[in-house]
């Protein structure tokens, strides 16, 4: 009882970090003020690293394998989901504020833009929906989960999820100095830490992440990378 209660209280955690998120992301970076110069964008990139880190560590092995010593199976997910929340509102609270604006649209191309940025939140839905909303929020254990997705989203690129953040953050049609210093740096995040989530997955999956590699080019982003 007492696990299943920590695993629930991981997911509403969970939900409540990507709550946190979208607010920081549309109010919060919205925000006018003057441009602070460079020593903020140092500091919310640290932040952001700091996040990274994290996911790049419970990525490897070696920390899975110590892991699973020391917690009980049923909360390995959970337990991942536990840090990753905490930290991702740690980014949230803690931002400091770069300010400056780069361009505010209206009109037909802001309306283009919000199309973007909805095509990147139904991207990313359809593909968590693909890999088991309860499993990403570590209230169902991986190994209950269906495996590798191949279709839907993932038929066009190998990681919708970061494809559809990109549309999401880069789509915005007020772009301001925080908002993009987040778009920027998590996006780099993303571009270098696929290849080690890729090596993840060809060890979890063997031939069949292989072939899907084969069959589906693109990583990110169709065409480009």
């Amino acid at each position: 009882m007492g696990a299943r209660v920590l695993v629930w209280l991981g997911g509403a955690l969970f939900a409540t970090a990507l709550g946190v998120t979208a607010w920081t992301f549309l109010v919060v970076m919205a925000r006018p003020a003057g441009f602070a110069g460079w020593a903020p964008i140092a500091v919310d990139a640290a932040l952001i690293t700091l996040f990274a880190c994290h996911h790049s560590l419970f990525a490897r092995e070696p920390v899975k394998a110590w892991l699973a010593r020391h917690v009980p199976q049923a909360l390995v997910r959970s337990t991942y989901v536990w840090v990753a929340s905490v930290l991702l509102i740690v980014v949230c609270t803690a931002w400091a504020t770069v300010g400056g604006e780069l361009y505010r649209t209206d009109g037909v191309i802001a309306i283009t833009l919000m199309v973007v940025q909805l095509a990147g939140l139904v991207l990313t839905w359809r593909g968590v929906a693909r890999i088991d909303p309860l499993e990403l929020a570590g209230i169902r254990p991986a190994a209950e989960s269906e495996g590798l997705q191949v279709t839907g989203p993932y038929h066009w690129v190998r990681h919708p999820l970061y494809l559809g953040w990109l549309l999401m953050v880069f789509g915005t049609p007020h772009m301001t100095g925080d908002r993009l210093t987040f778009a920027a740096v998590t996006t780099l995040y993303l571009v270098v830490a696929i290849p080690w989530e890729e090596r993840s997955l060809r060890g979890s999956f063997g031939d069949d992440y292989a072939r899907y590699m084969r069959a589906v080019k693109w990583r990110l982003i169709p065409f480009i990378y």
